[in-house]
Order: C-alpha cells, then structure tokens, then sequence
C-alpha cells in the first residue's frame, strides 16, 4: 500500500539548493530568538535545532529589522548596518553546524520595512497608519528607496558569508512596505516607483538584481507573496473577497509571472494583510487549506516552486495537494510552533501524536500585540527551548494531580515525562475538562484534537487514570502523595437574580454538551468570547440569536480576544444575522424572555431558551485543608485564576517542570 504521506517527503530543488522535503518553518516573530545585538540567543538556537531535528526540510527565520537590519528611516534604529555583525555571525555559524547535522536548510528573511503597519515608520506615499487610521504615514523619497534596496543587499551579503544558502525577501504579504509599493491602493507615486505594475514592482526586481549581482546567481532568493489581500478599504475586511481594493487573484499571478521573469527562486504565498489579518493569521474559524487553490493558481502560472502558508496544518490535505501538483511545499509557522517535531511525526505515520496548533493566536502574534512574550498557547516551551525546558527529576515522586481538564493533563504529562509515578484523578467521566464543551462548535474541532493528543500522552506515559473519582482532601492525604497538583476547574457562573430558575435558563456548558436546544429564539447573556462563540454557533445552524452584552461592545471582557480572532468573529456573527444589544445587563427572567436595563430603560426580549455566558467562577479549592498533611501542594488552571487554554497550559507547565 502506497504511504499517503509520501509526496510530503520527497525532496524539492529550489534554485541551486535542494531541500530534503516539502516541510518548510514559518518565519514568525518571536523576540526570545534574538539578543540584544540582534545575534541568535541560546533559545534561538535551540528553537531552530529543534526544529530541524523534528524533520523540516527547510526554515525560514523571522524577518530581520528593525532590531537587527537597520532601516535608515525608522526612528527606533541605530546608524549602523547590524548592530554587532561579528556576534551574530558567530552565532549564525553555529546555528547552521547545528542545522547541518540534521540535513536542514535555512533562508532568513531581509525586509525592507513594515510601513504603515508600525506607526511611525515611512511608506511609498502619504497613506494612514494601520494602528491609527487618523494619521497619516510620510512618504519615502527616492534616495531613501535606494537606500533601504542597498541596506538589504549587504545584508543579503553578510548572510552569505555567514554561510547562508540565501535569504527571502520579507515582503509582498502582510500589508508590508514593499506590499504597499505593489498596490495602487497605497503607492500614489508619480515616479518610477509608481504608476504601472512593472514600476510598483521595482523595489522587488532592485532589490533581486542587487543581491544576485553581489551574491552570486546560484544565491537563493524567495520571495514572501499574498495572492490576495480580502480588503474593502484600510481597515476593512473583506470576509469574502468581495469589492477587493487590494490585490486581486489576476494580478497576484501577474505579479509571480514578473517576479519570476526578474529571477525569483521561489515564491512562498499566502493572502491577506493586516487590514484583513483573519487571512493574514488565519484563526480557528477559517476552514484549513482555503489558500491551496490560490496556490494552485500560482502553480499554473510560473514554473519555480510554490511554498503555500496559512492553515496547512492538515498532513492529509497537504499531501494531496503536492501530489496533485497545486503546490510544491508547505509552509508551517503556528503548527511549527505547536509542535517541532511535525514532519518526523507525519513520516512516522504517527500523525495522531502531532500536538495540533489551535488556531487562538493568543501565545504568538497576539501575544505581541499585547506587549507578552511570544510563543504558543500549547507548547509552554516554544521559544524558549534552552531556558524552559522540562529535565528528569532528581528525586522521583509519587504525583496526584486532581482535575482532568487541559490543566490537569498537563501537569500529569509534564511530572511523568520528568520521571515521577503520576496519578490523575478526574470526578467525571471523561477528560478535558472545559476542552468538551469549547470544542462542541464545529468551528473549535482543533480543541478536540488537543484534548485526544494530551489522552494519548498519557496514556503513552504511563499516567494511572482515574475516572468517576471525587477526592475530599481526607481521601487525598490517605493517598500519600509526595505532591498534589489541584487542577480543578471553573464552573460557570450564574448570576443571582429574579427568574434564574426558570426552565428555559440554561448555563453555556450544559447548552454545549447536552440536549439540542429545541427551540429557534435563542438569547445568549454575555458577549465575551464565550458567549460570540455559543451564539455563532446556534446561529449557523439555523436559530435566531441575540446577544445581551452590558459593556458597550462585545468582546472586551476578559482574556484579550486577538484582533485577527476577534475581527473575523465579528463578521462572521453580522454575516449570520446575530443581533447584539450591547449597554444592557440581565436584571430578571420571566415565562417571557429576560428583561434587560439599559440606557432607555428596561425591555423585554422574547427567548425560548436563554444561555448564560457571563463568565466562569473557580470550583472550591482543597489546598487550605491539605495544609500540614506532609506533601507539596500546587494549583494550577483556572482553579486558581480563571483564564483561557493558554494560561491554564502555562501554569500547569510551570508547575510540572519543577515538581
């Protein structure tokens, strides 16, 4: 029988390098990686090594600037072409021994700048700041256009003395600076960098011909390139693709025809940009592989290798798509992140065992934009692989950890992978936790992946589960343990109020794991994410949904919700038709809906089934009680602060790490 992940692992000929497999690291930026002379820090060089023992054929870094590439005309940075070009060589020397050794090839990214996406940065022409729309970005002159092309060259040539193979031009994607350049929508320009396609591309074709002029021909240059930008206008979305103002498909291929006559190696696709940064950062609620028949496209249009990126986390729909020759690579940055060893899985035929990225955004992009370090909601250690690390035990424990939710199971995972006997206890009759009824949605699958990935772990591990168990802190101090991890959980809260007792009152955990709601009226209380999420769902199948938010907007309660989540989650709840009454709370419930008060009063709104989403209140905790009963005692999960997958993952990990 033939393997069907086969065509994923055959080798790929990109200009004068041939990668080992059509698996390719996602640039990503993730600051631990770099230290403060822009060099590779230890984590860097661990994150990278790791990488390329977990199979990838091919990484690409990060795109160096501001910190490192200097740009002449950003006000954060210093006068000097890299700050210390000694130490990151020196650096960058052995991270490629280090890649080396596993066959792996790395292409760092050169960048010609954000633009309008970071304020205060210049642009082609005089366009609002993505981040304040009120102001308005000052437009580069010619000298500093040409300055900024020759600063990427002799970037391009130190990397080659570094021994790099070659670099990717960061990049035609994303709503970056030389994106803008290439979008009538954003270049204005009168001069030889506007006007017509071949002028707008000018930046792209100086900044190839220069590198390859100084670096040599057989020097790889890729280039980073969205097909499609999905924008209405700056700052609108198009879920759709309708009344594109951006770049259409047509001219997206026109763009790899041209980049391909200029001589571009490689163009590794994707779509969107900021503006409509649900397809730049996919997020949970867009369907894997939306951009492979874009990439198809491509693939029909040039004859250099296509690396498609943009949820391609599915082995399956991956391997046949390079069999049927839509593509010839993937390129996977979150997943990458989810779990470094995803390509040596998948050529296993393990794939099952792959720790699926969730599409939350919230441990990596949005980490960023929230001023968190960047990494990834369900691997507590990407990014820091040399720092935080998870080493054996000095001293072997016997560990009970109680609650069987995400936090629970990884406090368990982490104790036993570090040598420990592990018990985990669980009062119900299945695992996860709060993982069952968030993965109820259609839209939240991935959450049943990950609740599946931690069971098998387990079980792997030699974890002892035991399930229908409800341990009082005498049955937990009878037991003996050298260290309890208390992982149990939060409950939704119910408010206390005239009416909450009514049949057609149901909290958002029983509506998502019991009975249908029969009924087609559906009001859901609270629009924080949970209550958006329960409210599209019930909406996509048909109900008529209102949302009752007391904040004057919804999603801005709680955990930040990240933009690129959080924008599409918008549009999807317009699109479906769900109403929103937001300055009003629920103050009772009657046989005929709630009644809410707000800024004109009180109204009634007719329910037939009324969903509480107003938030979740940790469960009693037994760590006061097991005080003095000789065994360390941690808590860990939204038991001890309610919060999100990512949180209740980062304490348990923290925690297991130093049981």
């Amino acid at each position: 029988m033939t393997f069907p992940y086969a065509p994923l692992l055959q080798p790929l000929q990109i200009g004068t390098m041939t990668i080992k497999n059509r698996f390719c690291v996602g640039p990503l930026t993730l600051p631990s990686l770099h230290g403060p002379f822009g060099e590779f820090s230890p984590d860097g060089l661990a994150y990278f090594e790791e990488r390329a023992k977990g199979g990838f054929g091919l990484l690409f870094t990060g795109a160096f600037h501001p910190d490192t590439l200097v740009d002449p005309v950003h006000p954060l940075d210093s006068k000097q072409p890299l700050k210390a070009p000694k130490t990151f060589q020196r650096t960058a020397v052995e991270l490629l021994e280090r890649l080396d050794a596993y066959g792996a090839k790395m292409l760092p990214q050169v960048s010609m700048g954000y633009g309008r996406n970071s304020l205060g940065c210049f642009c082609p022409s005089e366009i609002p700041y993505y981040h304040d729309p009120s102001r308005l970005a000052p437009a580069l002159t010619r000298d500093q256009i040409k300055q900024k092309i020759d600063q990427m060259i002799a970037t391009a040539v130190l990397f080659k003395q570094c021994g790099f193979p070659g670099i990717e031009v960061h990049a035609m994607h994303w709503g970056y600076l030389l994106d803008q350049f290439a979008l009538t929508f954003m270049n204005h320009r009168t001069d030889e960098y506007g006007g017509d396609l071949e002028n707008r591309l000018r930046c792209a074709r100086e900044i190839l011909d220069g590198v390859k002029a100084a670096c040599g021909a057989d020097f790889v240059v890729s280039m980073r390139l969205a097909l499609k930008s999905y924008i209405k206008g700056y700052n609108q979305p198009s879920l759709h693709g309708e009344d594109e103002v951006g770049r259409t498909l047509e001219e997206g291929l026109e763009i790899a025809r041209r980049l391909e006559t200029y001589g571009y190696d490689c163009l590794s696709v994707d779509f969107g940009q900021y503006d409509s940064f649900y397809y730049a950062a996919p997020p949970c609620y867009m369907e894997k592989g939306r951009v492979i028949e874009l990439a198809a496209a491509a693939k029909q249009a040039v004859k250099v290798p296509i690396l498609c990126g943009g949820r391609m986390n599915d082995p399956d729909l991956a391997a046949q798509a390079v069999a049927e020759g839509k593509l010839d690579g993937i390129v996977l940055g979150r997943p990458s992140l989810a779990d470094p060893a995803y390509p040596q899985k998948v050529a296993m035929g393990q794939v099952e065992d792959i720790r699926p990225c969730i599409g939350c955004n919230q441990g990596c992009i949005g980490a960023l934009k929230v001023g968190r370090r960047a990494g990834c909601a369900v691997n507590a250690q990407a990014a820091r692989e040399a720092t935080f690390s998870l080493s054996p035990a000095g001293t072997k424990k016997q560990v009970l950890v109680v609650g069987g939710g995400v936090a629970g199971m990884e406090a368990a995972r982490c104790a036993a992978l570090r040598g420990h006997t592990v018990t985990l206890c669980e009062a119900g009759e299945n695992l996860g936790g709060n993982l069952i009824p968030a993965g109820a949605h259609r839209f939240k699958k991935e959450l049943n992946e990950l609740n599946q990935w931690y069971q098998r772990q387990l079980g792997q591990l030699g974890v002892t589960v035991e399930k229908n168990v409800l341990l009082t802190s005498e049955q937990i101090a009878a037991r003996k343990p050298d260290a309890v991890v208390l992982a149990v959980g939060a409950s939704p809260t119910v408010p206390k109020i005239p009416g909450i007792e009514e049949a057609s009152v149901v909290d958002c955990v029983t509506a998502l794991t019991g009975p249908d709601l029969p009924g087609k009226e559906i009001l859901v209380v609270g629009g924080g994410l949970v209550g958006c999420e329960t409210a599209l769902g019930y909406a996509q199948e048909g109900k008529h949904v209102t949302i009752l938010e007391a904040l004057p907007e919804i999603l801005s309660a709680g955990i930040p919700v990240p933009e690129m989540n959080s924008s599409m989650l918008q549009d999807l709840l317009d699109e479906a038709g769900v109403k929103r009454k937001t300055g009003s709370r629920l103050v009772r419930i009657t046989p005929k809906g709630a009644v809410a008060a707000g800024p004109a009063g009180e109204e009634t709104i007719p329910a037939q089934h009324i969903v509480l989403a107003v938030g979740f209140t940790p469960r009693a905790s037994l760590a006061a009680d097991l005080v003095g009963q000789g065994m360390a005692v941690y808590q860990v999960g939204d038991g001890g602060k309610v919060g999100s997958v990512m949180t209740a993952i980062a304490t348990a990990y923290t925690v297991g790490r130093q049981l």
